[in-house]
């Protein structure tokens, strides 16, 4: 292999788009990039995402390594031939290990359908009790024990079924106050904080073999003095602790190098010699065809010169092999007959709602949904989010589907439906008339259920909050992201989330509403297997 080949096998790639063009195919043959990450814009349906891969292979004439981003919760890709499971705090909440084993094990069959053979999951940041905008509900929680057997459940189990799970972000980014996609967060935990917290769930994730782990891109300046040198590019981090320290024999992988906090520090070219420099196997550039291009030459002009070490980059190639030799074909067969389809599905949709009903939690006590009340409803328009995140279809049109899901929840409880509820939607950040428009349906009605997207987030959602407060006999408040909303909230207001915005989290939302007492026979049945346990 030419040096220039060698430099490709480590690089992945996005695309644009949902079919091969020739100039995609150009690109890869160019810069021979051994990985493709898929993302939502690659997406129409299954069958569609096996011809893209399959379409740019066959051109190629080489097998790539395919990976995505499918956490769970917030960050879903496919809008199809995935199960949508809530969020890992969600999972977290449950405290049950087997749940998280099965959720592993469905989506390892389901992206192994899709083609996918690495899985930028689980998340095994551990949260503290600072604010933290990027990642949030995407952790198990502030446990590092619960953040390590949880993690260390799902991801054996998916790799049992053929898909490489990826531990994220070591070496830790619960800390981080800033979103490294926009800005470059510093984090100023020392090696003890780090030994004693944040590598708990790595460490048990590395005994349960896990076959990769990705860095992100925060400051550490109690690991690594050197200025300008975050964790991506810090060889104390990476080589010398991670790899060399403990021994870890899978491949590395970075953070997309096109994110903010990289754009802070340098050139995407750079980045790449010294994303490879701190011992790195593979390096991701996620978006932008000429970043992609830069990545591709710069390191093959530092390979040249010998500012990187040729020895280390056959190194990388050999574990980059191995995870590559893993899986022989491409796809994993779908089921055999409709009827095993169905019934797959129905296991997994049930795991879902288990998972939500254990999940559901009260974040503070007031008044319940009263019986016999006219009742607003006031929800954020997701749809306007679908150009940017998966939105499942049925909330393209939130008006009719919350009326659908009210419906069927009032056939538990008759008198709500009699008493009549009407619906009003509202902006992520609202605008200045609908924050009245808001306030005066729940000053109409005798009580009001209004879920929250992001207040910390947008000023507008507060000043919304607020007004709603204001005006509501009896409010309801449903948190549909992270948590750190409910300090806003008054006490005395019932307030409630499930760590998500997904269907089955307002679903289960609304089940723990009608009948606030329900608790699962599962639940029942694990909380006395844990009592002998103990």
């Amino acid at each position: 292999m030419t040096i220039e080949e060698l430099v490709g096998s480590r690089l992945v790639f996005g695309i644009p788009g949902t079919v091969i063009t020739p100039e995609i195919v150009k690109h890869f043959q160019e810069t021979h990039a051994g990985g493709l990450i898929l993302y939502r814009i690659n997406f129409e349906s299954p069958d569609q995402l096996r011809k893209l891969i399959s379409d740019l292979e066959n051109a190629l004439g080489r097998r790539l390594l395919v990976t995505c981003d499918h956490e769970g919760g917030r960050v879903i890709m496919f809008g199809g031939g995935v199960t949508v499971f809530p969020s890992n705090q969600a999972i977290g909440k449950t405290g049950n290990t087997q749940l998280a084993r099965q959720q592993g094990e469905q989506e390892g069959r389901e992206l192994r359908r899709l083609g996918i053979d690495v899985n930028f999951a689980p998340v095994l940041d551990v949260l503290t009790e600072a604010y933290s905008p990027n990642i949030g509900i995407r952790s198990y929680g502030a446990d590092p024990d619960l953040v390590a057997k949880m993690g260390a459940a799902r991801l054996s189990a998916m790799q049992v079924e053929g898909v490489s799970a990826c531990a994220k972000h070591f070496p830790g980014l619960g800390p981080a106050t800033l979103d490294p996609h926009l800005k470059l967060p510093t984090i100023q935990s020392t090696w003890q904080d780090i030994e004693k917290n944040h590598f708990i769930p790595f460490s048990r994730a590395m005994r349960t073999a896990v076959h990769s782990i990705m860095t992100s891109h925060p400051l550490y300046p109690n690991l690594d003095p050197t200025p300008k040198t975050p964790a991506t590019f810090s060889r104390k981090i990476v080589y010398d602790y991670l790899r060399k320290g403990t021994g870890y024999k899978g491949v590395i992988f970075s953070d997309d190098l096109e994110m903010g906090a990289i754009r802070e520090i340098c050139s995407i070219g750079e980045a790449a010699v010294k994303t490879a420099e701190a011992g790195h196997d593979m390096i991701l550039a996620c978006h932008d065809l000429q970043a992609q291009k830069e990545v591709y030459q710069a390191l093959v002009e530092a390979y040249k010169s010998n500012r990187l070490a040729r020895k280390e980059l056959d190194e990388s190639l050999q574990r980059i092999d191995m995870l590559k030799g893993r899986r022989t074909a491409r796809f994993s067969p779908l089921p055999a007959t409709e009827a095993r389809a169905r019934k797959e599905n129905d296991d997994a949709q049930a795991l879902v709602k288990q998972i939500c009903d254990l999940s559901a939690t009260t974040l503070k006590p007031g008044t319940a949904l009263a019986n016999s009340a006219t009742t607003a409803i006031l929800f954020p328009r997701l749809s306007k989010l679908a150009d940017k995140i998966m939105i499942e279809p049925e909330q393209l049109d939130e008006a009719a589907w919350l009326n659908q899901e009210w419906s069927s929840k009032t056939t538990i409880d008759p008198d709500l439906q009699s008493a009549g509820v009407t619906i009003g939607l509202y902006d992520i950040d609202p605008t200045t008339e609908q924050i009245p428009a808001a306030a005066a349906a729940a000053a109409g009605a005798e009580q009001t259920l209004l879920f929250l997207f992001d207040a910390h987030i947008y000023p507008s959602e507060k000043q919304l909050l607020e007004a709603v407060q204001a005006a509501s006999k009896n409010l309801i408040v449903v948190l549909l992201r992270d948590v750190y909303d409910q300090e806003y909230v008054k006490d005395g207001t019932l307030c409630l989330t499930n760590y998500g915005f997904r269907v089955c989290d307002i679903q289960a939302v609304l089940r723990k509403l009608v009948s606030p007492t329900a608790v699962p026979a599962q639940y029942l049945l694990f909380v006395a297997i844990e009592k002998i346990k103990i």
